[in-house]
């Protein structure tokens, strides 16, 4: 048994809750995955993995494997962090692209993107999101932050004024170096933090103020994962999210940082499988 599943509770949330067991075993082969024809494969549905500020997608990497190995097809685009309706509708122009059914996932404010994108995406059968931002219809992320004590990640921050191809001027937020790994990856090696920090991708200060337009968490089913020791999203910020989408299973990882994704790979790819068999 992978040691960090050993501790991981399952949150009762929603309709219908998967039993702790469920997750703990392994993850399905292509050919449990979905009954089909004899002589055939099944076809299983695209996940597509949407990741958040300071990040690019190889914060997926170890996710994308455990997923591959279990024969599901993966995508995991760059979301450009230029502004919330900018980035959902970029990340909705990919999941035109795909034929077939989608289990589209975010992490942190991958969660909001993903919240807009899915709207009226016929292909999207559920949500998923890792220590995310899960907004409602005219709801800021500036706003959600403070919903609940505990987040470093504003403190953490540089502002770097940018020139935008119109001739205005943005503001673009870094990580700084000293605070990078306590405010977002804690439960990392520090050398892998350093290198995460000198390759953060910038994040314009625009997300935070941008006024989400849709939740499609209103119509499409969703599951989630709360990183219990996360210090940009608060634990209690996460839980109220997944309560308020109903979302059918919480899952709880037990000493991860803000990156849950890289820190707890298998646990964030269980609960990916877990939405794949229950919706598609």
């Amino acid at each position: 048994m992978d040691p960090e599943l050993t501790r991981r509770r399952v949150l009762a949330g929603g309709a219908a809750v998967a039993s702790t067991a469920a997750l703990l075993g392994p993850l399905s082969s292509t050919a449990a995955a979905a009954p089909s024809p004899a002589g055939t494969k099944p076809t299983l549905p695209t996940v597509v993995l949407v990741h958040g500020g300071f990040a690019d997608a190889s914060c997926w990497n170890a996710v994308i494997e455990q997923l591959q190995q279990a024969g599901y097809p993966t995508i995991a685009p760059a979301n450009p962090l230029r502004s919330l309706p900018t980035d959902s509708a970029y990340i909705a122009s990919v999941l035109r692209s795909i034929s077939g059914p989608v289990v589209l996932v975010g992490h942190s404010y991958g969660g909001a993107t993903i919240t807009n994108a899915a709207a009226g995406a016929a292909n999207v059968k559920a949500l998923v999101f890792i220590a995310a931002f899960v907004p409602d219809q005219g709801e800021q992320l500036s706003v959600l932050i403070n919903k609940y004590p505990g987040s470093t990640i504003e403190a953490a921050t540089r502002p770097v004024p940018y020139d935008g191809p119109d001739g205005t001027t943005g503001t673009d937020l870094y990580l700084e170096p000293d605070k990078f790994r306590a405010a977002f990856a804690a439960d990392l090696p520090t050398a892998t933090t350093r290198l995460m920090q000198a390759t953060q991708r910038p994040f314009s200060a625009a997300c935070f103020t941008d006024t989400t337009a849709a939740a499609a968490w209103r119509t499409v089913p969703s599951w989630g994962l709360v990183a219990d020791s996360d210090k940009a999203i608060p634990p209690a910020l996460q839980r109220f999210f997944y309560q308020r989408a109903r979302a059918r299973q919480v899952v709880e990882a037990r000493g991860a940082s803000h990156v849950a994704m890289i820190s707890h790979p298998r646990a964030t790819a269980r609960l990916i499988e877990q939405a794949a068999r229950a919706t598609c």
